[in-house]
């Protein structure tokens, strides 16, 4: 039996452990793919404070596992599927075990949202991609596609621009909104060139992906873009598929108080997968900490 059993292992989750192991709380953090989320695989992450000059996801989130080992955290690598009351407290149900906690926090934070067009899931590995920093070096010296008007997109152009031949970056509407020191970086760049306006309306390929179909959102015209690889970057959905029979959420984000607190005793939420509005390291953080003291509270009482 756990004290807390934290589900996720990004920022939030991470943070949280560190406050309940600090709390001497016997602490079980689950993580059903690698440590960090997609904060782990950022490039470069400049907007955390304290590192002036950024700092790589993955050396961030390292520091953040070390901190929560060091105060007796353990890490199991298994996907949540459910959480059930019981007599003896929370019952956590992975895809190969079953694991008892008296309070449960809830920080498997957000997903890539898909395209949901022809030839996505065909081509998934295969040419189509979630993650740059993780699948771009599979593309040196070739022309590739990035979809998507936001920070995460234009942050991925650019990196696959010292890596690639040339990027079109796919956006469906005239503005982004990335911030305006990252589109002027975008911008700079000789081998980035902008598609607006703009939608992928077909992935096409056989073995590989060989080249999608975009069509004008305005006139309806179709232009065919030879590529190899192409990068879906269009926001995030709600990672917790099986928890809205559990707590309440809204559009599959969970719905706290200030204290992180969900509708149903016992069990807390923290970072992406909270209904709200910032989704980044530092909010992750400040919601991971809440937690933490929050459940340490709760149990104490």
């Amino acid at each position: 039996m756990y004290d807390v059993i934290i589900v996720g292992g990004g920022p939030a989750g991470l943070t949280a452990a560190i406050y309940t192991g600090r709390a001497k709380l016997k602490t079980l953090v689950l993580e059903s793919t690698s440590i960090g989320g997609n904060a782990g695989i950022a490039d470069l992450i400049e907007n955390y404070p304290g590192f002036p000059f950024g700092i790589s996801g993955n050396d961030l989130i390292e520091n953040f596992r070390r901190q929560a080992e060091r105060f007796g955290a353990e890490f199991i690598m298994e996907e949540a599927v459910g959480i059930e009351e019981t007599p003896e407290g929370k019952k956590v149900v992975t895809n190969q075990n079953e694991y008892r906690a008296r309070a449960v926090i809830i920080a498997v934070g957000a997903r890539r949202r898909e395209l949901d067009i022809e030839g996505e899931k065909e081509l998934l590995g295969r040419g189509v991609s979630y993650c740059a920093t993780c699948d771009g070096m599979f593309f040196r010296g070739s022309p590739v596609a990035v979809v998507g008007g936001g920070d995460s997109a234009v942050k991925e152009a650019l990196f696959l621009a010292d890596i690639a031949s040339k990027v079109y970056l796919v956006h469906r509407r005239e503005e982004f909104r990335a911030s305006p020191r990252s589109v002027d970086k975008m911008l700079a760049k000789e081998n980035i060139e902008l598609r607006l306006n703009k939608v992928i309306k077909k992935i096409v390929g056989d073995s590989v992906l060989r080249r999608i179909v975009l069509q004008d959102v305005k006139t309806g015209e179709e232009e065919v873009l030879e590529v190899e690889g192409l990068f879906v970057s269009i926001g995030l959905v709600a990672a917790g598929d099986f928890l809205e029979t559990l707590v309440d959420t809204e559009e599959g984000y969970i719905i706290t108080d200030e204290n992180m607190c969900t509708s149903r005793e016992g069990i807390f939420a923290a970072g992406d997968i909270r209904a709200k509005k910032a989704r980044q390291v530092a909010t992750a953080v400040g919601d991971g900490a809440l937690a933490g003291i929050t459940a340490t509270e709760y149990l104490k009482e």
